[in-house]
């Protein structure tokens, strides 16, 4: 093991499945023409569901055929993902045992547990897929793309909800700083668009009912919200040490420099309505990173489209950031959320933005809430000039993550 180092990581390459495209430039033109990837799910197994708005994903022609019978869509994504941001960083050559890989998922393989517990009612044990066990674990995605890319530094897999891919990329992070690695590859990935999760959802008045108007359905921070819409996709980053990085001559989109992780300790699923614990998230990124709130000019928030969720994180930017407001984006309002994805895909999305340095606007924010006191990027997109952003993330649980990332 190589010493322990500090200061910032590159981020070598950017990969992304979302329900905006196929990949990190869909995404890109996606959220700055503020097009929306929602749609209503028609059908007799969506027809009795309350709230029936989904974001999905095409995944045709992106697999191999074993691929596509011997893993769950989860891991799917994610491979796909993986690879775009592997060719992206220009498939690095790094001994296996200095390669890492870390992929969170706040379900994992959820549609494979459904779909076989119908096959087992039935058929029977007999007709049970063989590959169950490997398709329904939770690091099946990390499992998958340390298999892809002969990661043996260690494969890795946080399960915090919808903060999970906003963690994987923290504690990759940590791995490279720690002198564990000179790569991780990290992110997120979720699939569980399925009658059944969207049943729960439901069931706690979580979800949109917008189903006359599915595209502006998400619609973060605007006083007509009614909650979030379930999306699914994958968002991966590849991270190295600045040595490593610039030994290779590498391309840089950005650096990550610091991460902050709290928790709310306050309710399973709701939110501190003070927003204290997401402060604490932003306020420790930051002294991470070396930075103080002033030097950010941009946040990529969570900001689900949830009536408590949304005010809570607003008044976080208050308590961490004080007077200063810092243009704020959502991405959910065009991708809808994409749980254990989320906090990757907007990495990647915040990324992009301190590179191309432009701020996609929030899609539907016809009516800003008036307990949200934030510089939101509305209508068009805006120039960003400073150095710094801030990728937020929040999960059930109460769990805070931050991330800070530097042009």
């Amino acid at each position: 093991m190589t010493a322990a180092l500090a200061g910032p990581v590159a981020v070598t390459g950017l990969g992304a499945l979302t329900p905006l495209g196929p990949d990190v430039a869909a995404l890109t033109e996606g959220l700055l023409s503020g097009r929306s990837g929602v749609r209503l799910l028609e059908g007799e197994q969506w027809d009795a569901l309350p709230a029936r708005l989904a974001a999905t994903v095409d995944l045709e022609g992106r697999l191999e055929r074993l691929e596509a019978r011997t893993l769950d869509r989860v891991q799917q994504l994610a491979l796909v993902a993986a690879r775009e941001a592997w060719d992206d960083a220009g498939t690095p050559a790094v001994a296996p045992e200095r390669l890492a890989v870390v992929i969170g998922s706040g379900i994992g393989g959820a549609l494979t547990i459904l779909g076989q517990a119908d096959v087992l009612r039935e058929k029977g044990p007999r007709a049970v897929s063989p590959h169950l066990v490997p398709m329904l674990m939770p690091n099946g995605p990390a499992a998958t793309v340390g298999l892809a890319l002969g990661a043996r530094a260690g494969v890795h897999t946080p399960v915090s909800a919808c903060a999970s891919g906003a963690e994987a990329i923290a504690l990759a992070l940590d791995l490279l700083r720690s002198g564990r690695a000179d790569v991780v590859v990290a992110g997120g990935s979720e699939a569980c668009v399925h009658p059944l999760p969207m049943a729960g959802f439901a069931q706690m008045r979580a979800m949109s009912t917008r189903h006359d108007e599915p595209e502006a359905a998400s619609r973060p921070y605007d006083k007509g919200r009614d909650g979030f819409v379930l999306g699914e996709g994958a968002g991966v980053l590849v991270l190295e040490t600045e040595e490593h990085a610039r030994a290779r001559g590498a391309r840089v989109h950005a650096r990550l420099g610091g991460a902050g992780l709290a928790s709310d300790a306050h309710h399973i699923t709701a939110p501190d309505p003070a927003g204290s614990g997401a402060a604490r998230s932003i306020t420790l990124a930051l002294r991470d990173a070396g930075l103080t709130a002033t030097d950010v000019g941009h946040v990529n928030a969570h900001a689900t489209s949830t009536p408590l969720g949304d005010v809570a994180e607003a008044r976080a930017f208050t308590l961490a950031l004080g007077a200063h407001r810092p243009a704020v984006t959502a991405t959910k309002s065009c991708t809808g959320h994409l749980l254990g994805a989320a906090g990757a895909v907007e990495a990647v999305a915040t990324v992009v933005a301190l590179r191309d340095s432009v701020i996609p606007p929030i899609r539907n924010l016809d009516d800003m809430d008036d307990e949200a006191d934030i510089d939101a990027v509305r209508v068009v997109p805006r120039e960003l000039v400073h150095e710094v952003a801030l990728s937020t993330s929040f999960g059930f649980g109460g769990h805070d993550v931050s991330l800070v990332f530097l042009r």
